[in-house]
């Protein structure tokens, strides 16, 4: 069944037009022509998703009549870097995208972040459409227009708020990632659920079974409603205000990104990190914010039930800890985590003792 959610933004004419719907990537270039009226397309991908489906984007696109250039990048984590956000510039100039022209994001988070801020950046904003193909991507990522590339000091630190056209999402395309990929995308379902919502996350609980086996419908219906709740937070607070209610969304994120740019954006899944990130936010909430013992209990049984890390690699913490000092989310040289006093309630950032911050991380499997 085809949804259709049309997403604005508070002193803004730009509008968001989200489609969820089975099969959607067949109709990607009517989709794209509706939403940005463009001509020409840059159509970014990686290696991997180029293969599955960049041949059956770019007919989609010319069969709307749009005239696409398609532009691969390498996969994984490190494409999100300078170099390729100067090779999707050349690659923009060499295709002539003007100002009327879009880009459209083919693949998971990394895609969509690199592509997002190419298009924020180039001719100093052009519409981009969101194509989200991992699970983590369309429960987190496309929806609420933060587009950014990594640095060696840390994750997402040169960026913009680039809101998309379109985000089209096709629940369909999910049956081509591994077990692995799949958990990681539902620990940003499991975090949405803790953080922000609590019926999100009572859902999370009833169908446990049926996520951690990855049954179609049931993942479908994580999406849809995993969008709907970013989709209301963002709405009410798309730039993330100091205080604001987007900050809820870091929750498990301090670490977790520490964690990322420790080993060089390897190893570990996005999502494998936000779960040992959740769990050590978890810890803390319980002892600076109240959270209660059976809270935490409930966290840590849907994580174990969707088979996620309870502990990181073997890392230094003295490297997580310079990590956690370039976080977003500092203030003032203070290492602030998002806490939350009961599920679906996460407090702002705020910084914690050094010595809790300590055994949370060793307790984590950090070595010191």
């Amino acid at each position: 069944m085809k949804k259709d959610l049309l997403l604005s933004w508070s002193g803004s004419s730009v509008r968001s037009r989200v489609r969820i719907a089975p099969g959607a990537l067949r109709g990607l270039g009517e989709f794209t022509a509706r939403t940005t009226g463009a001509g020409r397309v840059a159509l970014v991908t990686d290696t991997r998703v180029g293969a599955l489906y960049g041949a059956a984007a770019m007919r989609s696109l010319r069969a709307a009549g749009l005239s696409p250039t398609l532009v691969t990048v390498p996969a994984g984590e490190r494409a999100k870097s300078a170099a390729q956000l100067a090779r999707l510039w050349d690659a923009f100039a060499a295709a002539r995208i003007a100002r009327g022209d879009a880009v459209v994001a083919l693949g998971g988070g990394v895609v969509g972040d690199l592509a997002g801020f190419a298009a924020a950046s180039w001719l100093r904003g052009v519409a981009w459409v969101c194509v989200p193909t991992t699970l983590l991507a369309q429960v987190d990522s496309s929806i609420g227009g933060k587009t950014a590339i990594d640095l060696p000091a840390g994750k997402n630190l040169v960026g913009a708020f680039h809101q998309p056209a379109g985000v089209l999402v096709d629940p369909d395309v999910l049956a081509t990632l591994s077990a692995r990929h799949v958990r990681a995308g539902l620990a940003e379902v499991v975090k949405k659920g803790f953080a922000v919502s609590a019926p999100l996350f009572g859902w999370v609980e009833r169908h446990l079974d049926e996520l951690a086996a990855g049954e179609p419908g049931a993942l479908a219906g994580a999406v849809e409603h995993a969008i709907r709740v970013k989709s209301a937070v963002v709405r009410a607070d798309e730039r993330e205000r100091e205080g604001g209610g987007r900050t809820a969304l870091n929750f498990g994120h301090t670490l977790a990104h520490a964690i990322e740019a420790a080993h060089g954006y390897r190893g570990l899944l996005h999502g494998e990190a936000v779960a040992i990130g959740m769990r050590a936010a978890a810890e803390l909430s319980a002892a600076k914010a109240g959270l209660s013992a059976e809270a935490r209990t409930r966290l840590e049984v849907a994580l174990d039930h969707l088979r996620l890390p309870v502990t990181m690699p073997a890392t230094p913490l003295r490297a997580l800890l310079a990590a956690m000092s370039n976080d977003k989310k500092s203030a003032h040289g203070e290492v602030r985590w998002v806490l939350t006093p009961q599920i679906g309630v996460a407090s702002v950032p705020r910084a914690v003792d050094h010595s809790l911050v300590r055994a949370a991380l060793l307790h984590a499997g950090a070595r010191s």
